[in-house]
């Protein structure tokens, strides 16, 4: 083939399928692990209950990153620092606008002081959902329980091998507080021991010199993320 021929326009034999971006936002809420549900204005599912998410727009977004920001930005009001894309799903019957739908999926951990969202473009309401109650619900709008079933599995197995994302803790915490939120994640109660022993073997955290918290009897060491320990999926 002569290098002319290869920048020649060739036709489109090969369709895009209906791509879209999904968000997972989960927080702890009343020691609970909970998602961010938004409640649909418009067809397909119109008043049903899903994820909050949007098209991929190719005039607009320069990457799936970009993409889920400005999804997030349109249907929340708002931005998220450290979204992790999850997984892509795919097939012929997730979505009746499209004969062919694919959904790249985005979760994210946050504080629930960090989630400043209001009810955005095509939402006409948003909720909070226990997780375990949300999995269940099979009234939600296309595959999204599933879609979060996966979410929760994945960020609880990252919370298990201690991977914990920026902005979950304050700067400075004990670590009673750390394991506090890694049980209201899990949704399990820890052994104290074993966990702190997992600590030190990761060198997840390392101890603030002189920062204590708590009455003079019994103080508490304050700690901080450990800087060289990779807090990544």
């Amino acid at each position: 083939m002569k290098n002319n021929d290869i920048n020649k326009k060739t036709p489109n034999n090969h369709p895009m399928p209906f791509t879209r971006i999904e968000v997972v936002v989960l927080s702890v809420i009343d020691n609970c692990l909970q998602v961010l549900l938004a409640k649909r204005t418009d067809a397909p599912y119109a008043g049903k209950w899903a994820l909050p998410g949007g098209v991929v727009r190719i005039d607009l977004d320069s990457s799936l990153e970009a993409s889920a920001q400005r999804v997030v930005a349109e249907r929340l009001g708002m931005t998220i620092p450290n979204m992790e894309q999850l997984c892509a799903v795919g097939g012929p019957k997730r979505d009746p606008r499209a004969d062919w739908a694919l959904s790249i999926v985005f979760k994210a951990l946050m504080r629930v002081e960090g989630v400043t969202a209001n009810a955005g473009k095509r939402i006409e309401a948003l909720a909070w959902r226990s997780v375990a109650e949300a999995i269940e619900d099979r009234t939600l709008a296309f595959d999204h329980a599933e879609l979060i079933e996966r979410a929760v599995n994945t960020t609880r197995s990252q919370i298990d091998s201690l991977v914990i994302p920026p902005g979950l803790l304050d700067e400075q915490f004990t670590l009673g507080d750390l394991q506090a939120i890694c049980e209201q994640v899990l949704g399990k109660k820890l052994d104290k021991s074993s966990f702190r022993r997992k600590l030190a073997i990761r060198n997840v955290v390392e101890p603030i010199g002189g920062a204590m918290r708590g009455g003079a009897f019994r103080p508490a060491q304050l700690y901080r993320l450990n800087e060289t320990y990779e807090h990544k999926g």
